[in-house]
């Protein structure tokens, strides 16, 4: 049996390049309008794109403001871990899960937390990142340009104009640039790319996909969701978004992940109608059976509890 977890939301409430992009001023910010437009982007299915990308896109303005990896590094050790989480990766070793984490996390950020969850880093698939490769690139002085620009966006009805801006910066200008060259090499563990190392995974180490369980949280999971559930695997949404509660079969909202469990064990004993069947009883309020269409009261269980465990970074894509 396989447990393939995403990382930031059911395993770490911190999203680390969040955090990161708050070392600098008006990070938080920049990094919010860059999210923004990873969603305008995966919304739209731009060709070649995909979710989570965020984490490529923020790139040129670490870049700009010398964050350095060893920053990276020193956000993600002040990272917490979500209850639950070492004990439910303790007992499903024990009970001979192999579990895996893969994750749009930088990889400085997801190796920390696999290390303190006892995952191998040979089952942890991230975004490999290191910000000192691109010093001294040329192409700096235009992410100096269009970071002013952003900043002057207003927050209601910007859509329009973060698409105009950035799509001129990121696919004309930059990448004429040594800078936008080499940003262009940087690959994100998102979207797409979940569901293939997932199939990876289960081809190296002799797995099937209809015996293994995912779990994630956010527009980047919804694809890997999708290919286990579609193929007779176990799809839990814990704590979702409206981009991800749809391609789920069953939905936690709380602020242990060790709620899981029971799910995993009936899972084990008798696949996934059985885990389906014990989330469908009407007394166990931290579990929903996710039908065709997501009504309004789990969206907002699901955004209540999200806010709990992962603070501001409830709010990103």
């Amino acid at each position: 049996m396989q447990a393939f977890f995403d990382l930031e939301g059911p395993l770490s409430p911190q999203d680390n390049a969040y955090e990161v992009s708050g070392l600098i001023r008006n990070g938080y910010k920049i990094f919010e309008i860059i999210s923004r437009y990873d969603d305008i982007l995966t919304l739209e299915s731009r060709a070649g794109y995909e979710p989570g990308d965020t984490l490529k896109l923020i790139v040129p303005f670490l870049v700009y403001h010398n964050i350095t990896d060893n920053d990276i590094k020193s956000v993600s050790e002040k990272a917490k871990i979500v209850q639950g989480a070492k004990r439910l990766i303790s007992e499903l070793k024990t009970d001979n899960w192999n579990v895996y984490i893969i994750s749009t996390s930088y990889i400085q950020h997801a190796m920390n937390i696999a290390e303190k969850l006892e995952v191998k880093p040979e089952n942890v698939a991230c975004t490999e990142l290191y910000l000192e490769k691109f010093r001294g690139l040329e192409g700096i002085e235009l992410v100096a340009e269009v970071e002013g620009r952003i900043l002057e966006i207003p927050k209601k009805n910007g859509d329009d104009t973060i698409k105009e801006i950035l799509d001129s910066f990121f696919f004309k200008e930059f990448q004429k640039t040594e800078l936008g060259k080499a940003f262009n090499k940087i690959e994100v563990m998102g979207g797409t790319r979940k569901a293939t190392v997932l199939r990876e995974f289960l081809k190296r180490d002799g797995g099937e996909i209809k015996s293994s369980v995912a779990i994630g949280d956010s527009i980047t999971d919804y694809k890997m969701l999708r290919e286990v559930k579609q193929k007779g695997g176990l799809a839990i949404v814990f704590n979702g978004n409206s981009y991800s509660l749809p391609y789920g079969d069953i939905a936690v909202a709380s602020e242990s992940i060790y709620s899981l469990k029971p799910l995993f064990n009936a899972f084990s004993e008798g696949s996934k109608s059985k885990a389906v069947e014990i989330a469908g009883f009407k007394n166990n309020m931290k579990y929903d059976v996710i039908g065709k269409s997501i009504h309004n009261d789990l969206l907002e269980i699901h955004s209540k509890h999200r806010k709990l465990v992962r603070g501001e970074a409830w709010k990103l894509g």
